[in-house]
């Protein structure tokens, strides 16, 4: 298992490797009605390979969330699309895995997560953009300090379908949760 890039009292963020496909793909597969109806996510090792390759492009940064005692995954962060220059900004999106789901890891490892990216990635912004109707994802930015910004209708394509969203986001200068 990597090292822990930040560690918190419960959970720990690493980067994913090779190595993590067999687990993340079981933990996505058991976590299916979790995530329904909210994403398509890597539920194959090919999808897997698929998602390690994306997160090696320079513009995205992705995070496994880890129980510290066990190293098991509980959840995934990522940061996509970020910009640089003037913008120093980047889209999260983020989901758990049962059997650790609702534990309160997800929000802890957002907040190594919102630390990594503000102090070791010099990111000003963080944005999530989550639907409405996701209480839970709500629930977890708002947790973490995000604050409301709008609403942006048909704002993602999932399964076929176009989506609202809410907008969350949180500044380097915000006051941390």
């Amino acid at each position: 298992m990597a090292a822990f890039l930040v560690e918190g009292e419960r959970v720990g963020i690493r980067r994913p490797c090779a190595e993590d496909a067999g687990e993340f793909v079981e933990r996505m597969l058991a976590s299916a009605a979790l995530h329904h109806p909210w994403g398509e996510y890597p539920t194959t090792r090919e999808k897997f390979e698929e998602y390690l390759r994306r997160r090696a492009m320079a513009d995205q940064e992705g995070f496994l969330v880890c129980e510290r005692a066990s190293g098991a995954i509980a959840g995934v962060i990522n940061i996509n699309s970020i910009v640089r220059g003037f913008f120093q900004s980047g889209y999260l999106g983020y989901y758990a895995f049962e059997p650790l789901a609702r534990r309160g890891y997800m929000t802890e490892g957002l907040r190594l997560v919102i630390r990594f990216a503000f102090d070791e990635l010099k990111l000003h912004r963080l944005e999530a953009n989550v639907q409405p109707e996701n209480a839970a994802s709500i629930a977890l930015v708002r947790n973490c300090g995000f604050r409301r910004e709008g609403f942006s209708p048909r704002y993602l394509r999932i399964r076929g379908e176009w989506r609202d969203h809410e907008r969350w986001a949180l500044l380097a200068d915000d006051p941390r949760v």
